[in-house]
């Protein structure tokens, strides 16, 4: 049995999916991008700035479906610049603690609205 998730506090999906499945004890969050969802634009400000509303939008999501950051088992991390690389894991490390969850990166050409990063995460209890 599913349960979709949607936060009020993070972004509307912004095509035919849902902000999070739960399956059993696992939730798959879709992938997030630094959207503010007072305002439904990009977050101003630095590459960090957008990093912290990426990882503030999953916190939400994973809270309305019962999850921490500290579930997190998996993330995959999408940068359409590679350089971007340090700063996100500056961030990164913000809100999540050791033992930390196996993480993969990949740099893509182009992301939804143009986004600098995309970042989905499965966590579990």
């Amino acid at each position: 049995m599913k349960k979709i998730v949607n936060s009020p506090l993070a972004p509307a999906a912004i095509g035919p999916y849902s902000q999070a499945v739960i399956v059993n004890d696992t939730i798959y969050v879709s992938g997030q991008l630094p959207i503010d969802a007072q305002t439904g634009e990009f977050v101003e400000g630095t590459l960090k700035d957008k990093f912290t509303q990426i990882f503030k939008n999953i916190g939400y999501i994973l809270n309305e479906g019962g999850f921490d950051f500290c579930d997190v088992v998996k993330t995959t991390v999408y940068l359409t610049d590679m350089s971007d690389f340090a700063e996100m894991n500056e961030v990164y490390a913000q809100f999540f603690k050791e033992p930390y969850p196996a993480r993969v990166a990949y740099a893509v050409k182009t992301l939804p609205k143009n986004s600098v990063a995309e970042v989905e995460v499965i966590a579990s209890k």
